[in-house]
């Protein structure tokens, strides 16, 4: 099967069933976006690892807003909230370094 046909599979499938129209879930993503970022301190080009982590949360919350059963999403939040701590290892590393 081709990548576009099985991505059109997922897309019309069960991301479907499970979250509704895309239009709606993307809405929904883009307008936690827009609240954090628009609570960062930061300008959009100092966006780093940590805060794409933080966005990803913001997807699968919004997610979840759509389809609390799905466990999925409570998954990918504890993995992405882990990997915030990974990125400050990196620093702490990178620190001890200097």
């Amino acid at each position: 099967m081709s990548i576009l046909k099985e991505a059109n599979n997922i897309i019309y499938g069960d991301r479907e069933k499970t979250y509704g129209h895309p239009s709606k879930n993307l809405k929904t993503i883009a307008t936690m976006w827009k609240a954090y970022l628009g609570a960062s301190t930061k300008d959009l080009d100092q966006l780093d690892a940590k805060d794409v982590a933080a966005l990803m949360m913001l997807v699968k919350v919004a997610r979840f807003a759509n389809d609390p059963t799905h466990r999925d999403n409570l998954v990918d939040i504890c993995g992405y909230a882990a990997l915030v701590e990974r990125c400050d290892e990196i620093q702490t590393e990178r620190s001890q370094d200097n």
